[in-house]
């Protein structure tokens, strides 16, 4: 079993907004400090945004003040909501552990039109 499955990617418009999401399998969810990274082509993989336990966050400089990170322990799930969007951010959106990785899911793609 893939133990992340992310959803809700699209086509937006400049300064448009997403919501995107992440559900987790696994019994340590609540425990966990779960990330969001992005893969732009021909780009290596970076960490977007993370959330752990006591919804501490941690977001890039290059998303602070337009992404928000949260996380629902009730469904295992963990949210990127996205605004003010730029075509920089275009790219495959991925979570994973941040401090233990696990197996890579699909991705849901982002693509924002200029």
């Amino acid at each position: 079993q893939v133990p992340f499955v992310e959803s809700g990617g699209g086509l937006v418009q400049t300064g448009g907004s997403l919501t995107i999401s992440c559900a987790v399998s696994g019994s340590t969810f609540a425990f966990d400090t779960i990330g969001w990274y992005r893969q732009a082509p021909g780009q290596t993989r970076e960490l977007v945004a993370s959330i752990g336990r006591g919804a501490i966050t941690f977001y890039a400089d290059s998303v602070k003040g337009r992404f928000t990170i949260t996380r629902d322990n009730g469904s295992n799930t963990v949210y990127l909501q996205m605004i003010s969007l730029k075509p920089e951010d275009t790219a495959v959106y991925y979570c994973n552990n941040r401090y233990s990785e696990r197996l890579w899911g699909q991705g849901t793609q982002v693509t924002v039109a200029s």
